[in-house]
């Protein structure tokens, strides 16, 4: 709404004398009236004065942005009358000869209909069988459908060739808060409007002069935690404020009514709590937390103003001086210090974690509980060095307490020893890479399936700890399994790895795969010489092992006989032979 709206000739009128809420009192009655949608409104101008006007219009956005007030409005513009003007426009002041009963809904020419209560085919066709008629005292027949995306799907179909197809005094206009369950069909053949939601900064102004007119007095803190309570609707907003006005009746509403109103702590104290967090304070950040919960607040709102301090401390140190931030003088002093204390990576990081705690709290049987644990663990983190001082400190090692670097030499998964050089013992945290079988399974341990696989046929004839890895290549292996593999070690040491392929080896090599086929092919060749797995393929010439099993221990305590044999396959034509 401008800032002179005013109620007057559509004001919804209350039953019995009673009182009206600000939502309905102030709703907008003209274009000029619609808050942060001047790109919508601009379109539709220019649409009404190139005679270009679209036959279906589809209005979207969250809550309370003013899509079915848009909606009507649109009816008014596109069938206003009065006087000498007869024509498309969207002045409405003064109003027109159909507006009256537009808004109010009663034009025979105007048809609203709910989705969310009418969904069915025989809804729509009504509709249908109606658009062939000629409008009865308007210049276009419209049919404003609300909530369109709960239209059923025989609906929706059933209005396809209506829509594409409609006759030129038959106007369409949808709106709906679903967009992506409106079917791509229908999309295509409306003109559509996406609805922003409102600036909180914006509608803490339009909340403002509204107080001015009812002469009710809101301080400026007060109508800024409604604004943000609103998230960006106009009448969520208004209905904060209806609420926020009855906390004090006679009396100025300030900051802590409407704190105590919405379950919010005072958010001078939740920055206190953000910069206990930031120091890694444990102890007042739970003592902190845990009186604003006794105060009132509620644990997921208390998490979300921390986001909301998170954000506002990197916009003021991203953006420096430009930074737009809403409050008082102190409090933009404080954020401003805050951002000259805290590293961009660890508000980073603070944001990722409170982002998690905020999951946690809305699933936790105890939120306050879900709340403190977030807390331990958000001022642990603040004692741990930023990624990259734990890499270089990895790298570099520690001088007093590293242990005497040591040689090892081990096995390579290829058949030929690896050659070992000294290496510094890693962190107790980081993983340890002794052979190419222990970077397979660091691989399967991520559950990096494809990358798995590539290494088990891979045939390395060199394997350094150091960071040296050589394979005779083979065209069959992914073409990116260089990069994948070079990418997966690094991350997890603190060195970078030298990967390459090579034509050819001095000695045989055989890859991991071929190494446990071998291996089974010894264990199954063992297995048929054990004299129980022997008669029975005696029994049974034409009898295939296909599996090995480990020994099984039946309820009474027994083991079944036959370790590591499996029961043998008969053949086809000796199966019931076998079974008995």
């Amino acid at each position: 709404m401008s800032d002179d709206s005013v109620p007057g000739l559509f004001a919804d009128a209350p039953a019995g004398g009673g009182y009206l809420v600000l939502a309905r009192k102030y709703r907008p009655r003209t274009f000029a009236d619609l808050i942060g949608q001047e790109a919508m409104v601009r379109t539709i101008a220019n649409s009404f004065a190139l005679n270009r006007i679209a036959h279906a219009t589809m209005l979207t956005g969250v809550r309370g942005v003013g899509k079915t007030t848009t909606a009507r409005l649109l009816a008014r513009a596109l069938n206003y009358r009065r006087g000498d003007v007869d024509a498309p426009t969207i002045d409405l002041d003064p109003p027109g000869e159909h507006c009256q009963a537009i808004m109010e809904s009663r034009h025979p020419d105007v048809f609203e209909m709910d989705a969310a209560s009418r969904t069915g085919i025989n809804d729509i066709r009504e509709i249908l069988d109606s658009v062939r008629y000629a409008p009865v005292m308007a210049r276009y027949k419209l049919y404003i459908i609300d909530e369109v995306h709960m239209l059923s799907t025989q609906a929706f179909n059933g209005l396809l060739k209506t829509l594409e197809e409609p006759p030129p005094h038959v106007k369409f206009i949808f709106a709906t808060t679903e967009i992506r369950k409106v079917p791509v069909t229908v999309l295509s053949r409306c003109q559509r409007f996406d609805l922003k939601r409102i600036d909180s900064e914006r509608l803490a102004e339009h909340l403002a002069n509204i107080c001015a007119k009812e002469g009710v007095k809101v301080d400026a803190d007060a109508l800024a935690l409604i604004a943000r309570a609103a998230e960006g609707s106009a009448r969520d907003g208004l209905s904060l404020l209806d609420q926020a006005l009855v906390q004090k009746p006679g009396a100025s509403v300030g900051a802590a009514d409407v704190r105590d109103m919405l379950g919010l702590a005072d958010r001078a104290r939740v920055l206190d709590l953000f910069d206990a967090i930031a120091k890694g304070d444990a102890k007042t950040a739970l003592t902190e937390a845990r009186s604003q919960y006794d105060s009132g607040a509620d644990p997921a709102l208390i998490l979300r103003d921390l986001l909301d301090i998170g954000h506002e401390t990197a916009r003021a140190q991203a953006l420096g001086a430009d930074a737009r931030l809403l409050g008082g003088a102190d409090w933009i002093a404080r954020v401003r210090g805050l951002a000259s204390s805290v590293s961009p990576a660890q508000l980073s990081r603070l944001w990722q974690m409170l982002l998690k705690a905020l999951d946690e709290a809305g699933k936790a049987p105890d939120p306050i509980a879900a709340l403190e644990m977030a807390l331990v663990r958000l001022c642990a983190a603040q004692n741990l060095p930023p990624p990259e001082d734990a890499a270089r400190l990895l790298k570099d090692g520690s001088p007093a307490s590293s242990p005497q670097p040591h040689q090892e030499t081990r096995q390579d998964a290829g058949g030929p020893r690896a050659e070992q050089a000294p290496v510094s013992a890693p962190d107790a945290g980081a993983p340890s890479f002794g052979n190419f079988e222990d970077v397979i399974r660091a691989v399967a341990e991520e559950r990096d399936i494809e990358l798995e696989l590539a290494l088990d046929r891979l045939k390395v004839t060199r394997f350094s700890a150091e960071g040296e890895i050589v394979f005779i290549a083979n065209p069959a292996q992914p073409r990116d399994l260089v990069r994948r593999l070079k990418a997966f070690l690094e991350e997890r040491t603190p060195f970078e790895w030298r990967i390459r392929s090579t034509e050819e080896s001095t000695a045989p090599v055989e890859s991991l795969e071929e190494r446990r086929k071998r291996e089974r092919e010894r264990e199954m060749e063992e297995l048929k010489r054990q004299p129980f797995v022997a008669e029975a393929l005696k029994a049974f010439p034409d009898a295939q092992i296909t599996a090995v099993r480990a020994p099984v221990e039946d309820p009474r305590g027994d083991v079944v006989p036959m370790p590591q044999a499996a029961k043998p396959t008969p053949a086809p034509g000796r199966k019931k032979e076998a079974d008995r």
